[in-house]
């Protein structure tokens, strides 16, 4: 059984609400998404910007809500929970934010960050209980109690994100969302990140849906990978296989994007032309055809559903 099942996810926000207008017209940021992660394994999420990756990401977590679909955890739907089961179950799935700075309360001490977690849930019995699992959670993440009474602005952006993590971890997940952890970090911090979140997944047993715009570091860190393109995903399997040998135009344009540092590589940059269509009026049939070199007739007409390509490949392209 996955550890985390999604089926046919539809997340939208309305727009453009005015006085007696009856009609609202809605932005669809996550349209038709399923894929399911088992425990201990690391799914990559990748896109351009505005294709709805973090929206995804947030739902999963029940910080968007969705208005179809299902989220299955541990085999429990906990798409309609009410507030007061879902806080609960919140113990379970976490979620590490991309920007350390706004997603630290700047009033609040690193040990007051991490230990109200801790509280809500009741894991330790009295203050000094709470403490000493602070501190462990710090030596975790590589941080130590010297740093218990500082404040957020006190840290380099590394070590905030290196809380965040903390404070993730401080109720036990078995899966943690990484909404693009390491995008606004220096590139030497970044390897530091991903080598802490590799060895937390080895000695707790960690699953991971990491969100990321750099396909470089989604190739070095997940299991499998999961291609998105104006709210829906286009292509989903193995990350090696996908990344050797992308079968959808739009994943081998981002593939072609990377920076390769093989003089003899003959790898050529697929330059796409126009911009991604509004998400608010999608084009018919495909998406993706009106950017598409290789679109045909029915690429505008119909869309493609996900299919089996290979062994643990689907992709949602007529000419795949």
């Amino acid at each position: 059984m996955a550890l985390l099942e999604v089926r046919r996810l539809a997340v939208q926000f309305p727009i453009g609400e005015r006085l007696f207008r009856t009609a609202k017209r809605v932005l669809r940021a996550v349209d038709d998404v399923s894929f399911e992660i088992h425990s201990g394994e690391s799914m990559g999420l990748v896109g351009e910007s505005g294709c709805g990756k973090t929206t995804l990401g947030r739902a999963v977590v029940r910080l968007s809500e969705a208005v179809s679909g299902s989220i299955s955890f541990e085999g429990e739907d906990i798409t309609a929970l009410k507030c007061s089961t879902l806080r609960s179950r919140r113990q379970r799935f976490q979620m590490v934010f991309q920007d350390s700075h706004s997603s630290l309360n700047p009033r609040m001490t690193v040990e007051e960050i991490i230990g109200e977690a801790i509280e809500i849930h009741r894991l330790a019995r009295t203050r000094e209980v709470r403490r000493h699992r602070v501190i462990a959670l710090l030596e975790q993440v590589g941080l130590d109690a010297t740093h218990l009474r500082h404040y957020p602005h006190q840290f380099s952006g590394g070590q905030r994100q290196r809380i965040g993590i903390a404070r993730a971890l401080a109720v036990q997940p078995k899966l943690i969302v990484c909404d693009e952890p390491v995008s606004a970090l220096d590139v030497s911090v970044q390897a530091q990140i991903i080598n802490l979140l590799r060895d937390l997944q080895q000695s707790r047993g960690i699953a991971y849906l990491f969100i990321s715009h750099d396909l470089a570091v989604v190739e070095h860190f997940s299991h499998r990978m999961m291609v998105m393109y104006l709210g829906k995903v286009v292509e989903i399997g193995d990350t090696k296989r996908i990344c050797q040998t992308p079968r959808h135009p739009y994943t081998q344009a981002l593939i072609s994007a990377v920076l390769d540092i093989d003089p003899h590589s003959k790898r050529r940059r697929i330059v796409l032309s126009g911009e991604p269509p509004s998400p608010i009026s999608p084009p018919s049939g495909c998406p993706f055809h009106p950017r598409c070199p290789i679109a045909e007739d029915r690429c505008r007409s119909t869309a493609p559903e996900l299919r089996q390509v290979s062994e643990d490949h689907q992709v949602a392209c007529h000419l795949a």
